[in-house]
């Protein structure tokens, strides 16, 4: 892992189409500006998380409710 120290209103540049600047500090917080082809999927990685868990929660719930399916065409 790289780590940089910036202050307000400078760069981090990633590759020849990724710039991610400082806009603002307060209070603890960081707020960044991130200029990146439209191509380019950018999310915060705590909703990845999220999304990663209710992808796992569904496909085990799905799981039950196909196997309770399955057990009660093979008792008819």
């Amino acid at each position: 892992m790289l780590v940089l120290s910036r202050k307000l209103e400078e760069s981090i540049a990633i590759g020849d189409d990724i710039k991610i600047k400082i806009i603002s500090i307060d209070k603890g917080a960081v707020k960044l500006g991130i200029e990146a082809p439209k191509s380019i999927s950018i999310v915060r990685s705590e909703l990845l998380e999220e999304i990663k868990d209710a992808n796992i929660a569904a496909s085990k719930e799905i799981k039950i409710d196909e196997l309770n399916l399955l057990s009660a065409i093979l008792k008819k």
